[in-house]
């Protein structure tokens, strides 16, 4: 599991944006942006799905 702020470095070590990183996984940046501030709970839909990709949350889902 990883923390909202090392998920931060490691975009930065990437030279990834969260935009970037929004846009080829098909969610919009506001939400990865929530996910990352601890605004979701991330329990379901989007916001839980944006949270296992990342690796903050472990936990699966059906799809993309």
């Amino acid at each position: 599991m990883k923390t909202p702020a090392e998920v931060r470095e490691e975009f930065r070590a990437k030279g990834i944006t969260v935009t970037a990183w929004a846009s080829q996984h098909g969610f919009k940046t506001g939400a990865v942006h929530q996910v990352l501030g601890g605004r979701f709970k991330c329990w379901y839909g989007n916001a839980h799905k944006i949270a296992v990709l990342l690796g903050i949350k472990d936990g699966e889902f059906l799809g993309h």
